[in-house]
């Protein structure tokens, strides 16, 4: 048996009860090595933990495939909801029907993020991450621009890293030609982790900012705008 779950933004406050339940289940919990220094504190030394590096998912899946049809119950970890640029997909490609895989949903950067600059995702909207490890850029400055001429709000993960810094600053350079620069915009660094921060600010003001891997960035709609200095997009309800 398998559970893949997520862990939420890092806070033990903000892990469901459900991922929880789950993980008390496990033999063992496999993850990022980030991952699993979020996940230890709750368990201290009661569990088995394997860590692997970044980019090595597929092996991770492998290695928590190998262990569940050993007959050990696994945890695969990743932080936000597992589904959303997460394990689940490639531990069920791994795992074709040889284990049973349980996907335990978790809060997404989207939501948490959105939380604490307010409320820009009361419409519709869409989530965008601008890594080109696994998808060409062209493709990205698509999605981008699909998304500004559909008047979504847009919630970018993986603005910024050391390998590709200048990232949201294309981005945003890309939305500016549909999009005016003073649509209203914000950011959040650890959200639901020690060092928390956040600001609201513009779409011309974003490529200012100093943002990083660490950082997911909302861009309002037409129709979001800012209360006592946080982002609000209305649904469309009516006094």
């Amino acid at each position: 048996m398998i559970y893949v779950v997520g862990l939420g933004p890092g806070g033990a406050g903000e892990i469901t009860p459900r991922a929880l339940a789950a993980l008390e289940k496990c033999d063992l919990i496999v993850g990022y090595k980030a991952y699993v220094e979020l996940a230890r504190p709750l368990f201290d030394k009661e569990k088995e933990f394997v860590v692997s590096a970044m980019k090595q998912e597929r092996d991770r899946c492998e290695e928590a495939l190998r262990l569940s049809l050993s007959g050990r119950t696994v945890g695969l970890i990743s932080s936000g909801d597992p589904g959303i640029y997460g394990m689940a997909g490639i531990m069920l490609e791994v795992a074709r029907g040889r284990t049973e895989v349980e996907i335990i949903p978790g809060i997404t950067a989207a939501s948490s993020s959105a939380a604490i600059l307010g409320a820009p995702l009361g419409c519709d909207f869409a989530v965008i991450s601008l890594s080109d490890l696994l998808t060409p850029w062209k493709v990205i400055e698509g999605r981008l621009r699909a998304a500004a001429l559909a008047d979504f709000v847009i919630c970018i993960y993986n603005p910024a890293s050391h390998g590709r810094p200048e990232h949201l600053s294309r981005a945003a350079d890309i939305l500016m030609e549909i999009l005016p620069a003073e649509r209203p915009a914000g950011w959040v660094r650890s959200a639901g982790r020690k060092g928390e921060s956040c600001r609201v600010t513009t779409l011309g003001e974003l490529k200012n900012q100093k943002i990083d891997m660490f950082c997911t960035v909302i861009i309002g709609s037409s129709a979001t705008y800012v209360i006592d200095g946080r982002l609000v997009t209305p649904r469309g309800y009516r006094e």
